[in-house]
């Protein structure tokens, strides 16, 4: 029996997901047949991907905006049942939407710094 081929065919895919979208991305990520090297979520939900964050593999990182306190708990619990490698950034002074000066220029060169470490 013949295996499949990751869809990617070797090229290296980063997801990027913001509010549920970050729950959408974990949970495609471990699907069998693509190879996910990196995740990044903005202000995301991830515990709504819940039952599938302990099958994640490819190293994951969370970005919360520091006034975001319900989010921040949420994203600790998903984070808690992640077993690749993570980091969960808050970022200080910033709310859900990083609507404040240059609050998402920090989100947008964190993430650049991830995929740049794992998208090789």
């Amino acid at each position: 029996m013949a295996s499949k081929a990751p869809r990617n065919h070797g090229d290296e895919v980063g997801y990027f997901g913001a509010s549920t979208g970050a729950a959408a991305a974990l949970q495609a990520a471990v699907e069998p047949d693509i190879v996910i090297s990196a995740i990044v979520s903005r202000g995301g939900r991830p515990d709504l991907a819940m039952p599938f964050l302990n099958m994640v593999e490819a190293p994951t990182l969370l970005i919360v905006g520091g006034y975001d306190d319900v989010v921040i708990e949420l994203n600790r619990k998903a984070y808690s049942k992640i077993e690749s490698e993570k980091n969960l950034v808050i970022v200080s002074e910033a709310s859900h939407l990083f609507e404040e000066p240059s609050k998402l220029e920090e989100v947008a060169e964190l993430a650049k710094e991830w995929f740049l470490k794992y998208l090789q």
